[in-house]
């Protein structure tokens, strides 16, 4: 069997909270695009609560620059190589 290779290997996903100011979903997928190396980006929410998925080969970066935007939570960082593998992810 050949070896796939994925080139963004971690699907990164999490809820990022209202702190201080109202988020804009626009911003932070603009943000992310602009500054981050991966794809499959979904940033969908409102002014409270927005959704990340994204598949990268740095998820701590994501994460640390959402947290400086909101309160972090539901964080789920799979391994999708494993996962190919058929391991758990």
């Amino acid at each position: 069997m050949a070896e796939q290779s994925l080139e963004f290997r971690y699907d990164t996903q999490l809820l990022i909270d209202r702190r201080d100011e109202d988020l804009d979903e626009d911003e932070i997928r603009d943000y992310i695009t602009e500054n981050f190396k991966g794809d499959s980006l979904i940033a969908a929410g409102d002014e409270d609560t927005v959704k990340i998925h994204f598949h990268t080969n740095e998820p701590w970066d994501l994460l640390k620059y959402a947290s400086t935007i909101g309160e972090i939570y539901d964080i789920v960082v799979e391994d999708m190589d494993r996962q190919t593998r058929g391991l758990k992810g």
